[in-house]
């Protein structure tokens, strides 16, 4: 934490801090005494929001008088009444002292917190870090190589170091109960009932479970429906890092009741670094085949398709793909986060339920297509500076940052490679950012941009990820149906406002329930060039209409796409329900204007 910065991040929110530029608008200052601490006059300047519901602090700053105003100390805590999940309390305490620079550098921080599931303060989680700093080098400058951050490892006897080392190096000496840290951790592992509990709490909450070296899962995809398939059932899982750290394999065989058909799923993977493939950094390579089906323009983000609450869908939903294809997939990432993904791919669509492939031949008669073959090669870079990462074993998800993520795609077909049918380049480039607004929350904000060149059918347009369930899809437009747009080309750009509780904690009732509220915007411009349009080339593919003879699949004009949402998040601390509202191609069949649709995710 650092003290100087307009805005504190702490539990996953962003406070205003008490010395920012803006800070005597939201907080109250008072002089409450003057204290002596080494030798050194200091006044004790106490703090407390002027709205006791907005995301603040409150405490006491310690400050010089020998005319620097320095900050020589600090006590936070996280004001009562804020809205952040599972939280009873928090302090945070730092000491400064002034180095031979005559600037003041933090020695030490002590952060201690409890938390849990509910506000009863009897019960729950204590969590104490405290960190000694000493030694400081200022004006002095390093080698630049010191900074390459693909340069920094720790060797392996940084991590096995005895206890006459820690006592001859450490900057504080260990209390009694910190020095039992690792054995009282060691021990509650080792009991059967945590294992147990833990084992059962990963299942519900991660869908994985346990056995050993082989997870089972994921359980929310053991069984769906849909019109194609009928009753689909599903049964697979994954290897862990205790059958080897090199080595890991993922399957899963399906089958659909109606369709009568086996689909399945296979994948090895080769880890060139000692550690688990979830780990950062990643370096390995897999190979994998898949046979199964999908909706074209289909795009969930952390869940599974084969999801029993996604099965239900609102509107026409009979137009499937069946999909096989084979991949094989490097992946590199480097310490200072910039990764990349070559990889290649070969596929065979074919259409099932009302879906279907049809051109017209060189006499004019209208055909039917079985199959589109299509072979391509991708490259994929990513850069994502500063990112961290939630680790688990065999998992890993990363931390909202300030920083950007920034990739681009590449990908090119090849004609008669492998059977492929088409030759076409495509480009892809995407902006990922979190804007923290202090007490107003935040936003995460996604631009996109996409072009292809050459001429292919449509599946292998872009088509716009469609969401026709009644859970609320972050990254997909909730209220466009599903092949309802395609494009060679396109621009777009996605809001998602959330207000952390700013209008609704000044509200007793809602306060009290800890609501908060949501926002959303997102538009997609784009447009289908003359030689992608079926209407123009009668070889190509033709957009597939419903039964009475309707169009159902548009290029985009001139006008974009626009929707948007404005919600409820943290009911029962779970729960986001969004009211989606769009805004153009109104008179397209079978489109709501409205929609309400919810979100599981959990909130902190």
């Amino acid at each position: 934490m650092d003290i100087y910065n307009n805005d504190i991040f702490l539990v996953g929110t962003n406070f205003l801090s008490p010395i920012s530029v803006t800070a005597p608008t939201f907080y109250k200052f008072f002089i409450t005494d003057t204290v002596v601490v080494n030798n050194q006059k200091l006044i004790e300047l106490s703090f407390t929001p002027r709205n006791t519901t907005d995301q603040l602090l409150e405490g006491k700053l310690y400050i010089t008088q020998d005319g620097n105003y320095a900050v020589e100390g600090d006590l936070l805590t996280v004001n009562k009444h804020v809205n952040v999940n599972f939280l009873n309390y928090m302090q945070v305490k730092q000491e400064f002292a002034q180095n031979p620079d005559g600037r003041y550098h933090v020695s030490k921080s002590t952060i201690l917190a409890n938390f849990a599931l509910t506000q009863n303060r009897t019960g729950g989680l204590f969590g104490l870090r405290e960190i000694v700093y000493g030694d400081y080098l200022v004006n002095k400058p390093r080698p630049d190589s010191l900074y390459q951050h693909n340069d920094l490892s720790a060797s392996d006897s940084a991590m096995n170091r005895n206890d006459a080392f820690w006592k001859q190096n450490r900057l504080d000496s260990l209390t009694t109960a910190e020095s039992r840290t690792y054995k009282n951790t060691d021990s509650l592992r080792n009991l059967k009932s945590f294992q147990r509990t833990l084992d059962w709490l990963t299942f519900l909450l991660a869908g994985y479970k346990n056995e050993g070296w082989f997870e089972i899962g994921p359980s929310n995809a053991f069984y769906s429906f849909n019109p194609i398939e009928g009753s689909k059932f599903r049964f697979g899982g994954r290897t862990t890092p205790e059958l080897s750290k090199r080595y890991y394999f993922e399957n899963y065989l399906a089958y659909g009741t109606t369709d009568k058909k086996f689909k399945g799923f296979l994948s090895a993977t080769y880890s060139f670094s000692d550690k688990s493939i979830y780990q950062f950094p990643q370096n390995y390579i897999r190979a994998d085949v898949q046979y199964d089906t999908f909706i074209p323009g289909e795009n969930f983000q952390f869940v599974n398709e084969d999801n029993l609450l996604l099965s239900f869908k609102r509107g026409n939903n009979t137009k499937y793909l069946y999909d096989l294809n084979y991949r094989l997939n490097y992946i590199h990432e480097y310490e200072n986060h910039f990764s990349y993904n070559i990889g290649f791919q070969t596929e065979n669509l074919s259409p099932a339920g009302s879906l279907y492939f049809q051109n017209y031949d060189n006499n004019g008669q209208l055909q039917n297509i079985h199959n589109l073959l299509s072979a391509d090669l991708s490259l994929s870079v990513r850069y994502a500076p500063g990112e961290q990462f939630y680790q688990g074993k065999i998992y890993r998800y990363p931390v909202p940052s300030r920083h950007p993520v920034l990739s681009f795609d590449y990908d090119e077909g090849f004609k008669n490679l492998l059977n492929g049918q088409y030759s076409w380049q495509k480009l892809h480039a995407r902006i990922d950012k979190r804007f923290f607004f202090s007490f107003l929350g935040y936003a995460d904000v996604t631009t996109e941009a996409g072009h292809l060149f050459g001429q292919v059918p449509y599946p292998l347009l872009d088509i716009f990820h469609a969401n026709q369930t009644y859970s609320y899809q972050v990254y997909s437009y909730n209220l466009m149906n599903f092949l309802e747009f395609t494009a060679d080309h396109y621009e777009s750009i996605s809001i998602d406002q959330h207000f952390q509780g700013f209008f609704f904690n000044k509200i007793p009732l809602l306060k009290k329930l800890k609501w908060r509220e949501t926002a959303s915007f997102k538009v997609i411009y784009g447009g289908l060039s003359d030689q992608n349009n079926p209407s123009i080339h009668p070889s190509l593919f033709q957009f597939p209409v419903s039964a009475n003879g309707q169009p159902i699949t548009y290029g985009l004009g001139k006008t974009p796409y626009m929707e948007g949402s404005v919600g409820i998040e943290n009911i029962f601390k779970f729960v986001r329900v969004d009211l989606v509202h769009r805004f153009t191609y109104l008179d397209h069949p079978d489109v709501a204007k409205w929609g309400i649709r919810t979100l599981v995710q959990l909130s902190f």
